[in-house]
């Protein structure tokens, strides 16, 4: 992979990381498009991971003080609980919330509670992620008209009452299991969250920064392995690119979140669901008539 190669691919996965049209399904589309690797699953799967951990660490810079404020009453609270022990009372959102716990406390728990799902079926589905199956472009297509549709299903039916203070364990679960549709190719890691956020009655904006905040645990665990796996199977002149590349990510990554949660407040996610639908659509059409490969070599 040169330097070229790797600034398309930050900036494709800059732009469509938050935006929920399917960063993976760009990625795959940008991998062919420039031949990384020729085509080799394992090594564009090391790559597309390792450059996510730019936008990755976008989330950790625009989001610092919520990051801060939750570790720093995480801690607190559970040690004044477990030194001052406390007695179990619950009320907070919706009565599930210990009185003992903060707002942000209780926000930390969530994202750990929704981060199991995806933790467990992304370590027992690992060896399928890596394969060649996961860039197919049958899967890609039918996941972004899927989800497209989902997530219209959800901006009609859903309550968009719910701040993030608001949020409790059914949010977590709703939004963590939702997540595990990001581990197929065109889901969308933010595009499945955010629906499972609106189906559970989250604002738009509330759903997007739930959704950033519950990314973090996944994209870091999925980020660090595919590091260690990248060192391993990359070609040793590939890492400089892949270093500008995961910093492209980052910068273009910061911007999109700004962009993306300044837009929900004030707009639907309908103008996303129709670019999935037409995108899909397309290139449906396309292997139907044998005009491009479903593989990725």
């Amino acid at each position: 992979m040169n330097l070229l190669q790797a600034i398309i691919l930050g900036i494709v996965q800059g732009l469509t990381e938050f935006i929920p049209v399917s960063s993976t399904a760009h990625l795959v589309f940008a991998s062919r498009w420039t031949g990384i690797y020729e085509g080799n699953p394992q090594q564009v799967t090391a790559t597309i991971a390792v450059i996510q951990l730019g936008t990755l660490a976008a989330v950790f810079v625009y989001f610092a003080g919520d990051i801060f404020a939750i570790s720093r009453n995480f801690i607190r609270d559970h040690w004044h609980f477990f030194t001052r022990k406390r007695r179990m009372r619950f009320s907070g959102t919706g009565g599930i919330r210990p009185l003992w716990l903060s707002e942000e406390s209780w926000l930390g728990w969530l994202v750990i509670i929704g981060s199991i799902p995806i933790g467990v079926i992304g370590i027992v589905a690992k060896d399928f992620i890596e394969g060649a199956g996961t860039k197919n472009l049958w899967i890609i297509s039918i996941m972004l008209i899927a989800v497209a549709l989902f997530l219209g299903l959800a901006e009609a039916v859903g309550e968009k009452r719910k701040d993030i203070r608001h949020l409790g364990i059914v949010d977590a679960i709703t939004v963590g299991l939702s997540q595990v549709m990001a581990l197929l190719p065109g889901a969308s890691r933010s595009g499945s969250t955010i629906m499972g956020g609106l189906f559970a009655g989250e604002k738009r904006e509330t759903a997007a920064r739930f959704s950033f905040l519950l990314s973090i645990p996944a994209v870091t665990a999925s980020g660090l392995l595919e590091l260690r796996e990248a060192l391993r199977i990359l070609p040793k002149d590939s890492f400089t690119p892949l270093l500008v590349g995961t910093i492209v990510a980052g910068v273009i990554g910061y911007l999109s979140i700004w962009f993306l949660l300044a837009f929900l407040r004030r707009n639907s996610t309908a103008i996303f669901i129709i670019y999935r639908i037409v995108l899909g659509s397309i290139l449906l059409t396309l292997l139907w008539m044998g005009l491009i490969s479903p593989s990725i070599s």
